[in-house]
């Protein structure tokens, strides 16, 4: 492929929600009529299994005793929240649909229905597929690389915006990263009223924080022998709506 920018995957469905699992904090369970809240108590198995420590009394471990066993009992939901402060701080939404066991002092959730909501809609993941897949490699180290970028380099973030169609940046008011994995970088395009996201693919996938520094150099490169930046200040502010 060359240094032309020519990959344009993206992060399949059953990768994103492994690494939406793999990273969320949280963890909001509805089961028998009742909705609870778990932060930092699950963990993820190989195969996609969710653990969960709950307290004794809690209601699903209830639902986990009575519950017919292979018939869902519960859902799980989990969200992609953004790094960087934007306006619609949540990039997606995952829900698991399926049923406890209690195991060796935990509840062990197996998935009977996976369904990921992304920007473009709602996608029902195969089972098979979320059972073998693996977390995007950069996933646990998005973050610091996000905020590093946006804190730090403004001004890189600003010339990326030569590689974005004219039309997408008009009345652009700030522009800050929103997303970043092995396949590319997502910039969020602010206006007064509006916001859009962009993707800048790499020139091939990155496996590691190293690859991912070269890709970024490629994708700076290429922004800076683009022509001369349009006449379009960004404006350095807080803009209404930020969560």
């Amino acid at each position: 492929m060359g240094d032309s920018q020519s990959w344009t995957a993206t992060p399949a469905a059953a990768e994103h929600a492994r690494s939406m699992l793999a990273t969320a904090w949280s963890c909001a369970v509805t089961a028998e009529g009742s909705r609870e809240e778990f932060v930092g108590t699950h963990s993820v198995t190989e195969d996609g299994r969710v653990l969960l420590q709950v307290p004794e009394d809690s209601t699903l471990v209830t639902a986990a005793i009575c519950a017919p066993r292979g018939e869902p009992s519960a859902v799980l939901e989990f969200a992609d929240v953004a790094p960087v402060p934007v306006r619609n701080r949540i990039r997606a939404r995952l829900w698991l649909a399926g049923w406890f066991a209690a195991e060796e002092g935990q509840l062990a959730f197996r998935a009977t229905r996976v369904v990921l909501r992304r920007p473009g809609g709602a996608v029902v993941v195969d089972l098979d597929d979320f059972a073998e897949a693996r977390p995007d490699p950069l996933v646990t180290a998005e973050a610091r690389l996000l905020t590093h970028l946006a804190d730090c380099h403004p001004d890189a973030v600003e010339r990326l915006t030569r590689l974005v169609e004219p039309d997408s940046l008009h009345g652009v008011v700030r522009v800050q990263p929103l997303a970043v994995d092995r396949h590319g970088l997502t910039l969020r395009i602010e206006r007064a009223r509006a916001h859009g996201d962009v993707r800048l693919p790499f020139h091939r996938p990155a496996d590691d924080v190293a690859q991912l520094t070269e890709r970024m150099h490629v994708l700076l490169g290429q922004a800076s022998a683009a022509a001369c930046p349009r006449p379009r200040p960004l404006q350095r502010q807080r803009a209404d709506g930020d969560g």
